[in-house]
Parts: structure tokens; C-alpha cells; sequence
């Protein structure tokens, strides 16, 4: 374990933005983890945990220690009709689906092409395309920084919901992620209610999908609409799809009988966070090196030299202008340091 200083955070997150870790570590093994909690509880400096930076806005710089989390590792188990898989926090989350697919396991395969880490995946609850990480979530192993134990948390204790999961909330500062388990099934049935998914492999021709099929029209329709982080700097969806009431959707739909909408099945309904960016006109919005891409205007934007503060007022602004155009909370997704 090195723990270095004064560390620049640009190449560790996908906006790409400049600032300065005080001190920052990898860390590879469970021991290690435990180690470089205890040395920044014996500075009595805080820390902060960090997978591959995805979700991740640096406003300023960054006091106390970044722990950078690459604890790795696959194993699987299969039996007649699922395979259960294990997988190190510090695995690339592509890099997992991409694996259970070429292995025939159905369940991720919609989740294809989602940046991030395996232990990113439930804190955040991942979801895309029809499907949550939730639906194939067995359980996950995490770290107690106060006792150093690791123990195992169940998907009940999960409480997993639209974006959102216990590790977000109570247990944020309490528990490090350090492995998760996934049941995938040996002979899936394909999720393809999703009409970007159906039309994509409608044009494709393909009348029978695979899970390969699913998972090569998901990554195409990506590739297609969203920015890739390694050209310009984003974090994805900036902001969650609200969901409203009935009455608040009968109300909206009303008055704009185009708004794309999706009936939850608890009566209420989600909306689409980026029609309504884009009926404000703040797609392909740009000031300075901070916008709005102009191809999907749920995605900000860095140009190049764009610094975080700009990035959250330009959030703000937008969250202001749909309240008082719509009447709409939009609540951010991603974490802002």
C-alpha cells in the first residue's frame, strides 16, 4: 500500500475534471482496505472511496484521503439453470457482463456498457433499458470501517429502490462495498420490453433474440446516443427521471399530451428527465468548456477545462428552470464532492 499526496483527480473520474486529492491510495486486497481506513483514522483526516469515478462530480479539492478501491477477482458457479457469479468491487462492470454473455448466463445483459465498477452497482442500483441490477442481485460483502469486519448484507437489507440503496444513504460512511454475487440464469428469457431495444433488433433483423443480441443492440444503442468519457468528459445521466403521481401526471399530460411517460407499478409515473431538459433548450448548451451535449441532454458535459463548479451551477440552473416550467423536481444522480 503507497499512499501518495497531492494527487491530480482528473484522470481518476470520467468528467475529467482538475483537482487535488491530499492524499490518495489503491488498494487491492480486503487487508489492504482495512489499512488505509486506519491510517487515515490515526491522522484523524477523513476519506472518501472511489471506484473508476463514473458517477463522480470534484467541485473543489479534496481534503483527507481517497481510497481507491481495485479489489479484483471472478469466480462461478453453475448449476442446471443458473450460474452464480462473484465478483471483486474493484471489476469493471462491462467487463462482468460482457463475460456472463459470451458465457450464455441471462440477466445483465441490458446493463451492458454502463461505466463503472462492480461495487458502484448496487450502491447506485444500477439500471437500464428495462432492467436493474436488483433483478439478479444475490448479496454483497462489505467492510465495517469502525470494526474492520466484513460482513455479508442481503438484497432485503439492500433496500434497493429507483437509483438508490442503503450504501447511499445509512450505511454511506459506515461500509465499504468490497464484493458482490449475482445469480444469472443458464437458460434466460430475454428482457426486450424496451421499445430502443425492440426497435434495435427489429432493424437488425433479428426475430429471436439471445442474450448476445440484446447485449450487442444495448451497447450499439449507446454508442450511438450517449458521449463516450475517454472523448469528452461526463458522468451520464446527471439527473434521475422524476417520478410523479397521478394527479401530477394527469396535470402534465394535459397540457403537453407528447411527454414520454412510463406508469410505475404502484400508480405512479416516471417521466423522462431529458425531455424535459430538452423543452427548456438546454441541449447542446454550452459556456464556457461546461454544457449540455447536444445529442442527449441528460448528459452535462466537460469540454476540456471545465472546472466542477461550473458543472453543478449549470445543474442547478437547469433543475430551476424545469421546476418552473413543469413543476418537476429533478434530483441529481450523481454524488458531487
Amino acid at each position: 500500500m503507497h499512499i501518495q499526496h497531492n494527487v491530480d483527480l482528473a484522470p481518476f473520474t470520467t468528467f475529467g475534471i482538475h483537482a487535488v486529492a491530499e492524499s490518495f491510495v489503491e488498494v487491492s486486497t480486503i487487508e489492504e482496505l482495512r489499512k488505509a481506513i486506519a491510517w487515515a483514522q490515526a491522522a484523524n483526516t477523513p476519506f472518501k472511496v472511489l471506484g473508476s469515478g463514473s458517477n463522480i462530480l470534484v467541485t473543489d479539492d479534496v481534503a483527507g484521503l481517497i481510497i481507491r478501491i481495485r479489489i479484483m477477482g471472478r469466480t462461478s458457479t453453475v448449476e442446471a439453470s443458473s450460474a452464480t457469479i462473484h465478483c471483486g468491487a474493484g471489476e469493471n462492470w462491462h467487463s462482468i457482463v460482457q463475460w456472463s454473455v459470451e458465457n450464455g448466463w441471462g440477466g445483465l445483459e441490458n446493463l451492458a456498457l454502463i461505466p463503472g465498477t462492480v461495487g458502484a452497482a448496487p450502491m447506485q442500483n444500477i439500471g437500464a433499458y428495462g432492467t436493474e441490477q436488483s433483478s439478479c442481485f444475490v448479496e454483497l460483502q462489505a467492510l465495517d470501517v469502525t470494526t474492520g469486519i466484513v460482513a455479508t448484507v442481503t438484497k432485503d437489507e439492500c433496500a434497493f429502490g429507483y437509483r438508490e440503496s442503503i450504501f447511499k444513504r445509512d450505511l454511506r460512511h459506515q461500509m465499504v462495498i468490497t464484493s458482490v454475487t449475482y445469480r444469472l440464469a443458464t437458460a434466460p428469457v430475454v428482457n426486450v420490453s424496451y421499445r430502443d431495444v425492440a426497435e434495435e433488433l427489429h432493424s437488425c433483423a433479428v426475430i429471436e433474440p439471445q442474450v448476445a443480441d440484446v447485449f450487442d443492440a444495448v451497447v450499439a444503442i449507446r454508442q450511438r446516443k450517449l458521449p463516450d468519457p475517454r472523448v469528452i468528459g461526463n458522468a451520464g445521466s446527471f439527473f434521475k427521471n422524476p417520478v410523479v403521481d397521478l394527479d401530477t401526471y394527469a396535470q402534465l399530460v394535459a397540457a403537453h399530451p407528447t411527454m414520454p411517460s412510463y406508469a410505475q407499478a404502484d400508480g405512479t409515473y416516471k417521466l423522462a428527465a431529458a425531455w424535459l431538459i430538452d423543452q427548456c433548450g438546454w441541449k447542446g448548451y454550452r459556456s464556457g468548456d461546461a454544457g449540455v451535449h447536444d445529442r442527449q441532454a441528460l448528459v452535462l458535459v466537460n469540454h476540456g477545462n471545465a472546472v466542477g463548479s461550473q458543472l453543478l451551477e449549470l445543474s442547478m440552473r437547469i433543475q430551476h428552470q424545469v421546476q418552473d416550467q413543469f413543476g418537476v423536481d429533478l434530483e441529481r444522480e450523481i454524488n458531487v464532492w
